[in-house]
C-alpha cells in the first residue's frame, strides 16, 4: 500500500485527538486541582479566566461527566482510527500493533505530560481552559445530564446517597489540613497555626469549655459591710465582680469597678442633695449601681456568643445548665485567648509555668486544671478532648473512679501519674509520653 492522501489525513485526525485528549486530561486535572480560595482572589482583582473557573467548579459532578466524554470520544475514536490504518499497512498484526503504539502515545502524550504540566501551575491552566471548558459543558449537558441520572439511580440502588453538605466541612477540614501541612513544612510558624485554628474552631466549640468554673469565680456578698466590699473590690485583679445574696446561685447584678468608684466618690463628695462625708460610706447599696446579670446556656458555641457580646456592648456572661444551675462565667477576652493565646495586663495573677512546666528526665509537671487543648497547642500532642476538658478530667474520665495520689495510668500513648489530690480535685499531674 502507498502512503495516499487518506493515510495522511487519517495520521493528522490521530494527532489532532491525541492533542484534544491531552486538552482534556489537563483540563480536568488542573481544574480539580486548583485552589479555590486563589480562583476567588485573582476572579476578585478582575481576572475573567478566574471567574469562569469559579463557575465551572460549582459543579464538579456535572465538569467532570463532561471532560470524561470528550475525553472517552475522542481516546476511543483515535484508537479506531489507528486501528484502521495500521490493519492496512501491515494486515492483521495491524491491530496489536495500533495497540502498542496508542497505548504508549495516549500514556504520554495524552495524560501523563498534561497532568504533570496542569498539576504543576494548576491555577494558570485552569484560568485558561475554564472559558472552553464552559462551552463543552453546555454542549454535552444533554448526554452528561442522562449518565448522572443513570449514575445515581445506580448509587441509590446501591444504598449510596449524596451528601451536599458534606462540601462546607470539606473545605474547613481542607484549611485546617492546609495549616496544619504548612506548620509540619516549615511554612507556617506554630504561632501563627495555633490562631488560625484557634478561629477555625469557634463554630465548633462551646462557652462550658473555656469558661471560668463556679469554683474559680470571685463574687461579692451583696451583705457585706461597704468597707469590707469596697476592698474586696480594690484587691480583685477583675473589673466586674457578681453579687450574690445568701447563696452563690442566687446572684443580683454585676458591679463594675468604675461604677462603683463613681458611687463612692459620689457619696464623698455629696451632690446637689447631699452633703458630702466619709460617714456616707455607709449608705453604699452595691445591688441598686449593679448591672443586670446576663445569662447563657452552656450549649452556646463560641463563635455565637462572641457575636452577641459584640451585639449587646458588653464583655461578662454568667454560663447555667440546662436547669438554670450556675456553671461558671466567660468573657470575650476568654474567647479572643482561644485565638491568640493568654492575654495578661498588670494586674493578672499569672502562674511562672504557666501550669506546664518540663524536667530533665522528660516529664511534665502539670496542672491538673490545665486544659487538654491548652496542653496540645503548647506541647503539639493529640490528647483527645471529646470526653473531658482538662487533663484532671481526662485521668478521672479513663480511670473511671477518682484516682487517689501516687496512682499511675497509661493511656492515649501516655503515662499519667498523680502528683497532688485536693478533696476530689486532682491538682498535679506528672505525664510522659511513652
Amino acid at each position: 500500500m502507498t502512503l495516499d492522501a487518506a493515510f495522511w489525513i487519517t495520521s493528522a485526525a490521530i494527532l489532532v485527538l491525541l492533542c484534544l485528549s491531552a486538552f482534556f486530561s489537563g483540563s480536568e486535572t488542573a481544574l480539580t486541582a486548583a485552589s479555590r480560595g486563589k480562583l476567588k482572589a485573582q476572579a476578585d482583582r478582575g481576572s475573567r479566566g478566574a471567574n469562569a473557573a469559579m463557575r465551572v467548579t460549582e459543579d464538579s459532578e456535572r465538569m467532570i461527566g463532561a471532560l470524561l466524554l470528550g475525553n472517552n470520544i475522542v481516546n476511543i475514536l483515535s484508537a479506531s482510527l489507528a486501528t484502521a490504518l495500521l490493519t492496512r499497512l501491515f494486515g492483521d498484526s495491524g491491530v496489536a500493533l495500533a495497540t502498542l503504539v496508542m497505548t504508549v502515545l495516549v500514556l504520554i502524550f495524552g495524560e501523563v505530560l498534561p497532568k504533570t504540566l496542569s498539576i504543576t501551575y494548576p491555577e494558570a491552566v485552569a484560568t485558561r481552559v475554564a472559558p472552553i471548558i464552559r462551552v463543552l459543558i453546555l454542549v454535552f449537558s444533554p448526554v452528561v445530564a442522562i449518565v448522572r441520572l443513570l449514575v445515581r439511580g445506580i448509587l441509590r440502588a446501591i444504598g449510596i446517597r449524596g451528601n451536599d453538605e458534606g462540601r462546607i466541612t470539606a473545605i474547613r477540614e481542607e484549611i485546617a489540613g492546609t495549616i496544619a501541612l504548612g506548620h509540619s513544612e516549615g511554612a507556617v510558624e506554630k504561632d501563627a497555626r495555633d490562631r488560625l485554628l484557634g478561629a477555625l474552631d469557634l463554630t465548633h466549640r462551646t462557652v462550658d469549655e473555656i469558661m471560668r468554673h463556679r469554683r474559680q469565680i470571685e463574687m461579692i456578698d451583696a451583705d457585706n459591710p461597704p468597707e469590707r466590699i469596697l476592698t474586696q473590690a480594690l484587691a480583685s485583679p477583675h473589673t466586674r465582680l457578681p453579687i450574690f445574696r445568701d447563696s452563690d446561685e442566687n446572684i443580683l447584678g454585676v458591679i463594675h469597678a468604675k461604677d462603683l468608684l463613681r458611687e463612692v466618690d459620689r457619696l464623698v463628695r455629696g451632690d446637689g442633695d447631699t452633703s458630702g462625708s466619709l460617714d456616707n460610706l455607709a449608705q453604699l447599696d452595691i445591688v441598686r449601681i449593679a448591672m443586670k446579670p446576663y445569662f447563657i446556656p452552656e450549649t452556646t458555641t463560641l463563635d455565637e456568643q462572641m457575636r452577641e457580646f459584640l451585639k449587646r456592648r458588653t464583655h461578662f456572661a454568667l454560663v447555667v445548665d440546662e436547669y438554670g444551675a450556675l456553671q461558671g462565667l466567660i468573657t470575650l477576652e476568654d474567647i479572643l485567648e482561644e485565638i491568640v493565646g493568654e492575654i495578661t495586663d498588670e494586674f493578672d495573677i499569672v502562674a511562672k509555668d504557666g501550669g506546664l512546666k518540663s524536667t530533665e528526665t522528660g516529664d511534665y509537671i502539670i496542672d491538673g486544671a490545665m486544659t487538654i487543648r491548652d496542653l496540645n497547642r503548647a506541647t503539639d500532642w493529640t490528647l483527645p478532648d471529646d470526653e473531658a476538658n482538662t487533663i484532671a478530667g481526662l485521668v478521672i474520665h479513663e480511670a473511671q473512679t477518682i484516682p487517689a495520689e501516687g496512682q499511675v495510668f497509661s493511656f492515649h500513648g501516655f503515662r499519667f501519674e498523680v502528683l497532688q489530690r485536693r478533696e476530689n480535685r486532682l491538682t498535679r499531674l506528672k505525664v510522659r509520653p511513652l
